[in-house]
């Protein structure tokens, strides 16, 4: 079969055919008498390159590669311009390297610097306040530690001293408790429909209904640890928090949401006093009010937090205002949870730390916080994108300029504090509700 011989002709090369069947010298030395290119001897330099076994490891090599010997060789300007041209990549490359050592050093004595800081401040809980509790708390320097964010290591027991226990629940009382969730458990696998005193009034169906949102809630808290999940090593463990206090309080029942603020404490606490603190916690008058949907309570709350919400960020307020954004949209999902669903989960602990200290207001502040720190995202959106955005929040959230834009907020609105403006707000609305009944 005839070969194209015009396609190979333009690139001065001869068909397959006839490659085949003449030696290369030959070919090379053809070659050369048509160009009227004399052989010469290659240099010591381009000998070594032709003998090298391996190509360039990078692009950029190629810039300093003389043409192939079938080509015209580059003119000294050209050469000199590739020349320089390599040598600022070189340097370029050096600055890169040296730029990125510097950020791994600074990363490094950041990372020590804080290590040490947390090893300074472990002691100081350990040796000086927690021995000292009730004169040490509401102490200035404890305060300002307590900002700074409590060691992991001592976390879980101040956060026990913090919520307190009021309800006086013992580890007895958990053992009880929990022993009477697994009877339910088993008796509603086997369709027993057997009623305890303490649930009368309760049906079967809500208790089944109960038992299945624990189910489903704890196969979506904290997915990406997948430790609470089925066959993970708290999932036993977060079960039986959840249904214990089913059994201890009948009538609140599980909730949604309540499977992450009994998960964060199980990291931070052993299981008994983990129910302990989820029981006292979740008697608070502001997480009882959201978890019991007193709708009254409810509208006071979300009230008291426009009253602070316009005198911090009158701009963003008067946005959301007019995109018919109600605090609701957003505020419920962070309250629910105590922003361990919303937040990084280092971050949210620190959110917690804060928390059991100035109790149910730093929950209102850390939500003007966050509002403040995007406030010039979130005022170029309209209803539907900011609600999306407010619903999951950025994943890097750098934890010093969150707790800046925190600091920024000011909790008194003409010189009347949270709890007084949430009780203004209470009575205005209940004189509301009055006049229109």
């Amino acid at each position: 079969e005839k070969q194209n011989d015009v396609g190979w002709k333009l690139f001065g090369k001869v068909p397959i055919r006839e490659t085949s069947q003449k030696d290369p010298k030959k070919m090379q030395k053809e070659y050369e008498e048509k160009t009227g290119r004399a052989h010469r001897p290659l240099s010591p330099k381009q000998n070594v390159r032709k003998n090298l076994d391996f190509e360039p490891l990078s692009t950029t090599a190629l810039i300093l590669e003389d043409r192939p010997a079938n080509l015209p060789a580059k003119p000294a300007e050209e050469a000199q311009k590739h020349r320089q041209q390599y040598e600022e990549m070189v340097v370029q490359a050096k600055k890169r390297e040296l730029k990125e050592a510097q950020k791994r050093k600074k990363q490094l004595e950041e990372r020590c610097k804080l290590e040490d800081s947390i090893g300074n401040a472990v002691l100081t809980w350990n040796n000086e306040i927690l021995p000292n509790w009730e004169t040490m708390c509401c102490s200035r320097k404890v305060r300002e530690l307590w900002w700074q964010g409590i060691p992991p290591s001592v976390r879980g027991k101040v956060w026990s001293l913090a919520i307190g226990n009021e309800l006086n629940i013992t580890h007895e009382l958990y053992d009880i408790c929990l022993a009477r969730a697994k009877e339910k458990w088993r008796s509603l696998s086997t369709g027993g429909a057997e009623v305890e005193c303490e649930d009368a009034g309760f049906s079967a169906a809500d208790r089944e209904a109960s038992l299945e949102l624990i189910k489903l809630d704890i196969s979506r808290t904290f997915p990406n640890l997948c430790i609470f999940q089925q066959g993970g090593p708290y999932h036993d463990t977060l079960h039986s928090i959840l249904g214990a206090y089913t059994c201890y309080r009948p009538d609140v029942g599980y909730v949604q949401g309540m499977s992450f603020i009994a998960a964060v404490l199980i990291l931070n606490l052993d299981t008994a006093d983990a129910f302990i603190a989820f029981s006292n916690l979740l008697n608070k008058p502001c997480q009882m009010a959201f978890f019991r949907v007193d709708h009254g309570l409810m509208l006071t709350y979300f009230a008291a937090f426009e009253v602070f919400f316009e005198e911090n960020l009158p701009k963003l307020f008067a946005h959301f205002k007019k995109n018919n954004l109600t605090p609701d949209i957003y505020l419920i999902d962070w309250i629910f949870t105590l922003y361990s669903k919303s937040l990084p989960l280092d971050l949210a602990c620190r959110v917690w730390d804060v928390f059991c200290r100035d109790g149910e207001e730093f929950l209102f502040r850390t939500a003007l916080g966050i509002l403040k720190l995007f406030e010039d995202i979130l005022t170029k959106m309209d209803f539907i994108h900011i609600a999306q955005f407010l619903t999951k929040l950025p994943e890097d959230l750098p934890s010093e300029e969150f707790f800046t834009s925190i600091a920024a907020i000011q909790m008194q609105s003409r010189n009347k504090k949270w709890a007084q403006v949430k009780r203004i707000c209470q009575s205005e609305l209940a004189h509301c509700r009055v006049s229109i009944g």
